[in-house]
């Protein structure tokens, strides 16, 4: 009886300890429920609104579902406290109209990129774009047959690798995004189904368990993405990451990487660790971050770590100091000064007792040294020895660029001061500057993170190199000695064509002279690139923001970062599809073959937004009017383009004038390439239209403009029907 009684106390004493460290498990606040169905919700997330850190955080628990009630009430599947992410249940994408994301920029969430995956579905083509429809990433896929109904399930043993699936990494910054679908079938003349697009966690890539109404699997409209969550200063005073005294916690700085950080809070987690570290007594034990921490506060000091990280927790740097709190003043821990002050004293005396009768002779020659090791360093990892390498291929071509000297460039740029920004783009920043000898002159600080980068980068001093055309952008040098390399060119002060037409830059609108004036420069310059150069010159992104205008509003094209040399013998290079959405030529988006045409189709979207004054991309109009370039084409056919030419246009020039120009404007944009004149054909049309501007007496001689099924048939290249050209002539 006795051992009975000593077993059941026992017994007792062991399910009192089991309840209470079940109980120690925390995930939510007190009074607050830290499950709706099969999913735990745990704090600054919380069912209700007093159980989470802001309203953004709130979640709503219907019929056992948890929903994100801020975030269009999408169904969050699971919480993940120490990777920072949420992941949702979002509706895939699978409109053949552009189609916008979840806009999560003014909420602390963003789009995961490394644990994310952009992937489409179907037959054809997706472009992911950005805020002002430049393409992010895109995917392509191929399908043996044109079966739009059948999708391929993305699980671990068959990765999508292009047939009929593709798969991508999305950007490193990202919160908001359009993604536009083509399908393969719509491209060959059918109607055609875009498939879907979607990003997806890339734990349901590899095939986790998925919860009840959405998988990526076949025949499922929706996919699990997961999104990072921050928290802000202000949201930090509810989060006690253990302790009252946030020993367990840090705050730190979010690179967003796009020029731009954010101050957020995060708790120190351990996957071996029970309950939520986001909560007083949400920890069942506790472990210092490091051991200069550990020795830190057994000195009675506090760890404080001031570290900067990107928005998906990569370190970029972390600075450690050990101090106290005096009041609400942080100090530095006077035992850690003292350590560190006798450390120093006994280093530097012992130091001292060497350097000293060495230090004067080596001085000058480790100074030199060093100078020349670090701009040595500086040369090779910025290209120069791919900059050697493109100087001995082309050797006339280089010998002539200047290499400035940091030094130079910092003083003519005051430190690189932000005033002194013109722009950025997708390949760096731009600067303005005065050399000593006082030419103004634009700096481009560019953003090299990757080889493709660099090379891109000494592609644009090889092809300014050779070229010398009074409207291309004269290239006076680089720089390749600093962190980043540095680009030096002429300064076109009057800003770019694409400002001058849809931003209202300037006091007086562009006459129909000086638009003809600009579009005939531009042609000029991109026939000398195409056959006047030692080696022809393909430029990849011809739209308005790389035409610049000078004082005098004359054209000059810049902006040569994806342009490529092509060999006289060769008609067309294979390549990774580059370009500007609203300005790339279909044919090369489709085949992958970049020809001379492609820069004609490009030019002639420009003639059209002269002509129009319309953004090639609408953001008001839908369908195929969406397209300036599609709507040109579909007015021209319907006999109606007349009324969407610019007022300014219409007021200045005749109907057969506009009509002449209108029809070379329609000839660039053929869909088939080889139906396209070139750009010297061009560039002589358009140099007649300036000089003669049709005469009334040559004007009963002119051939009239072609409407309707005679004008599809010729946009499509199937009818040796005339084009109508510049003065009294007809071409073939």
């Amino acid at each position: 009886m006795k051992l009975l009684l000593v077993y059941r106390i026992l017994l007792v004493i062991f399910l009192s300890l089991t309840a209470a460290s079940i109980a120690a498990a925390v995930y939510a606040k007190p009074g607050c429920d830290d499950m709706c169905g099969n999913v735990r919700i745990p704090f600054p997330f919380g069912i209700g609104a007093n159980c989470s850190v802001n309203e953004w955080y709130v979640v709503n628990c219907n019929s056992s579902i948890p929903y994100l009630s801020a975030l269009d009430n999408l169904e969050v599947l699971r919480v993940d406290l120490g990777n920072q992410t949420v992941t949702v249940n979002m509706q895939k994408i699978s409109n053949c109209s552009q189609t916008k994301s979840v806009d999560l920029r003014t909420t602390p969430f963003v789009y995961s990129k490394s644990h994310n995956r952009f992937v489409f579905e179907g037959c054809g083509n997706a472009v992911m774009m950005g805020d002002h429809d430049n393409v992010l990433t895109a995917c392509s896929t191929m399908c043996s047959k044109f079966d739009t109904t059948t999708t391929v399930s993305i699980q671990r043993s068959n990765r999508c690798v292009g047939l009929s699936c593709c798969e991508t990494t999305i950007p490193h910054y990202l919160q908001s995004y359009s993604m536009n679908l083509t399908s393969l079938e719509r491209h060959m003349g059918g109607g055609g189904i875009c498939g879907s697009a979607f990003l997806v966690d890339e734990n349901s890539i590899e095939g986790s368990r998925l919860s009840h109404q959405s998988s990526v699997a076949e025949g499922s409209s929706y996919a699990h993405t997961s999104l990072l969550w921050t928290i802000s200063d202000v949201d930090q005073l509810q989060v006690t990451c253990c302790d009252k005294n946030n020993r367990k916690g840090y705050g730190r700085i979010v690179d967003m990487g796009n020029g731009t950080t954010t101050n957020t809070w995060k708790c120190h987690y351990y996957e071996s660790s029970a309950g939520n570290p986001y909560l007083i007594d949400g920890c069942d034990d506790y472990r210092s971050v490091s051991e200069e921490c550990s020795r830190c506060e057994d000195r009675g000091g506090y760890c404080h770590y001031d570290t900067t990280y990107d928005v998906d927790d990569y370190i970029y740097n972390s600075k450690f100091t050990c101090g106290v709190y005096r009041g609400y003043i942080y100090e530095e821990s006077r035992s850690s000064r003292t350590s560190l002050g006798v450390i120093l004293g006994v280093s530097i005396s012992i130091g001292v007792l060497f350097l000293v009768a060495i230090t004067y002779m080596l001085y000058k020659m480790i100074k030199k040294t060093k100078i020349k090791r670090r701009r040595e360093r500086f040369f090779k990892r910025n290209g120069g020895l791919l900059l050697t390498q493109q100087q001995k291929a082309y050797p006339s071509l280089i010998d002539k660029t200047i290499l400035f000297t940091s030094r130079e460039l910092e003083k003519a740029t005051n430190n690189f001061s932000e005033n002194r920004i013109l722009g950025r783009g997708g390949q760096g920043t731009v600067y303005k500057g005065m050399l000593v000898d006082g030419r103004i002159v634009a700096v481009k600080k560019s953003k090299i993170i990757d080889e493709s980068q660099l090379q891109q980068f000494i592609n644009e001093v090889v092809v300014l190199s050779q070229v010398s055309h009074r409207n291309v952008v004269k290239l006076l040098g680089c720089c390749l000695e600093t962190d980043v390399p540095l680009l030096v060119s002429e300064f076109v002060p009057n800003g770019t064509l694409y400002d001058h037409l849809h931003n209202g830059t300037d006091e007086l609108p562009m006459s129909l002279n000086m638009r003809l004036q600009v579009a005939t420069e531009v042609a000029g310059a991109l026939a000398y690139l195409h056959s006047a150069t030692s080696t022809p010159i393909y430029h990849r992104d011809i739209k308005t923001t790389n035409i610049l205008l000078d004082d005098k509003h004359r054209a000059k094209v810049s902006d040569f970062g994806t342009s490529l040399f092509v060999s006289i013998d060769q008609s067309h290079l294979t390549t990774l599809v580059k370009g500007t959405f609203g300005y790339l030529d279909p044919e090369y988006f489709q085949s992958s073959q970049f020809t001379e045409k492609s820069d004609v189709y490009s030019f002639g979207v420009v003639l059209v937004e002269l002509l129009t004054g319309e953004r090639p991309i609408s953001l008001t109009s839908f369908g195929e009017n969406r397209s300036l370039a599609t709507h040109f084409l579909l007015a021209m056919e319907e006999g109606r383009v007349m009324s969407i030419f610019d007022a300014m246009v219409i007021k200045e020039g005749t109907r057969d004038e506009l009509l002449v120009v209108a029809n070379l404007a329609m000839r660039c944009l053929n869909l088939n390439g080889k139906y396209r004149p070139t750009m010297k054909e061009v560039a002589t049309e358009l140099e007649n239209i300036r000089t003669i501007r049709i005469p009334s007496i040559v004007q009963s001689s002119i051939k009239p403009i072609m409407y309707g099924e005679e004008l599809f048939m010729l946009m499509s290249g199937e009818s040796t029907s005339t084009f109508l050209s510049s003065g009294n002539t007809i071409t073939q």
